[in-house]
């Protein structure tokens, strides 16, 4: 006896699942929502079309099941996850993706979800995938099930959240390339903010998308400088030009022994840089990049890493239209101490300057 005749037949508590379904896809989540309103015993109880609002709704609605799709605006499907289960962990998560690769299946089971659906089988398979997860099974779908599968956390978890589809189209002609790669210090905390703030403040206002790729505490200093100079970063998050991102959790992603494996790194940070440029809105619109992937290295006393990260960061730059802002907070004192490293840093830029 399935899960769902139990539950009429009175053999389990008899209220409706409730779900919230999530894709960017207005007539396929239309599909989803009709699919799942045909079970007797699921109450759709909302939908949402962005990784923001996805959060939102989840926390206000306290569903018993999310279908979330992983390729999502705003924030990722993977990331949306990651803050559900800290503000909902008793919700299923049932994954859907266009994609059917074996990591990205991988990383959503180490997230804690129950299940992953390939898209293109929705339609034999959405049922019992979801039937399957109420149950507390696993489901994966067929042309995956012959993988083993585990459910840990670890560093894989989050890089489908970095390997976003890359249209071919978004890369401009080799020709009308141009890019800048700025290395800028700054004397303290408060600088720093200062500095990448206006570096955001600059290139929203020109309609470009932005990512950044920083600390959890700079990212939260990040949005107060911004809402201090009148610049409404929500909206730039829900229209999609404004990505933020934690840089440990990027970090993880490309690291091996300390050092960054640059097969990696292209392919990561590649991606990040035209998914980002999918959400401008003019066909000239610039990526604005700014963050601390080598500066936090630095900080972890890697700095043989860091500058490799910076070699490989301007490696990306050449092959698009972006202006990548690096920010390292060091003191003069420290400044002079390290010269001789310092002046290969600077070398992996176009631009220097001291705030």
């Amino acid at each position: 006896m399935s899960f769902f005749e139990q539950v009429r037949w009175g053999q389990l508590e008899a209220s409706l699942i409730r779900v919230l379904v999530v894709d960017d896809y207005e007539p396929f989540r239309r599909i989803v929502c009709s699919t799942l309103g045909q079970m007797q015993d699921l109450q759709v109880i909302g939908e949402a079309s962005d990784g923001l609002e996805a959060v939102r709704k989840a926390e206000e609605l306290a569903p018993d099941l999310i279908v979330l799709d992983i390729g999502l605006p705003t924030l990722s499907g993977i990331e949306v996850a990651r803050r559900i289960r800290k503000l909902c962990p008793e919700c299923k998560i049932l994954f859907m993706s266009q994609g059917s690769s074996a990591d990205v299946a991988q990383a959503a089971f180490d997230l804690g979800a129950m299940g992953y659906l390939v898209k293109a089988h929705a339609g034999s398979e959405l049922k019992a995938a979801v039937e399957a997860v109420c149950q507390g099974e696993h489901f994966v779908s067929k042309g995956l099930s012959r993988h083993s599968w585990t459910s840990h956390t670890g560093a894989q978890a989050l890089a489908p959240l970095f390997h976003q589809e890359v249209r071919p189209s978004l890369r401009p002609d080799q020709a009308k390339i141009t890019h800048s790669h700025e290395l800028q210090f700054y004397s303290d905390d408060a600088a720093f903010l200062l500095g990448l703030a206006c570096f955001i403040e600059a290139a929203l206002n020109a309609g470009n998308p932005v990512l950044v790729v920083a600390t959890e505490s700079h990212r939260e200093g990040l949005l107060q400088a911004l809402l201090a100079r009148g610049v409404d970063s929500g909206a730039a998050m829900e229209q999609g030009l404004y990505l933020s991102l934690d840089v440990h959790h990027a970090l993880s992603t490309f690291m091996v022994n300390d050092l960054p494996d640059s097969v990696r790194f292209l392919k990561i940070f590649g991606d990040l840089l035209y998914s980002t440029a999918k959400a401008a809105k003019t066909k000239q619109a610039r990526v604005a990049a700014c963050g601390e992937f080598a500066p936090t290295l630095w900080g972890q006393g890697k700095t043989e890493a860091a500058i490799q990260v910076e070699h490989l960061t301007e490696e990306v730059a050449r092959t698009c239209n972006v202006d990548i802002l690096c920010g390292y907070v060091l003191t003069d004192l420290q400044r002079e101490q390290q010269r001789p490293i310092l002046e290969r840093l600077c070398a992996e830029h176009t631009a220097v300057c001291v705030r």
